[in-house]
């Protein structure tokens, strides 16, 4: 694996993880009021198309993250709904 590609997959899996301690604090609190739908329909709609160019090039950090971040943001977008 080349150095460029770990350094990728280590921007990737910073990046990703980013979105973790939001996630767990939704959960905790059961309270997603200061959170932005409309931000998380965006960022999930650009990780998604982000998604599809890393599957187009075969790029594994774009992969990993994405999809990973897609899950993500998803979860958040349920909780969004579900504690209004």
């Amino acid at each position: 694996m080349e150095i460029i590609e770990i350094i990728g997959l280590i921007a990737a899996t910073m990046t990703t993880a980013a979105f973790v301690p939001q996630l767990i604090k939704a959960i905790k609190l059961k309270s997603t009021k200061d959170i932005s739908l409309v931000m998380y329909l965006v960022m999930f709609t650009g990780v998604v198309l982000w998604l599809i160019y890393g599957l187009h090039h075969n790029s594994a950090p774009i992969i990993f993250a994405n999809s990973i971040t897609a899950v993500f943001t998803f979860a958040m977008i349920l909780l969004k709904l579900k504690y209004k």
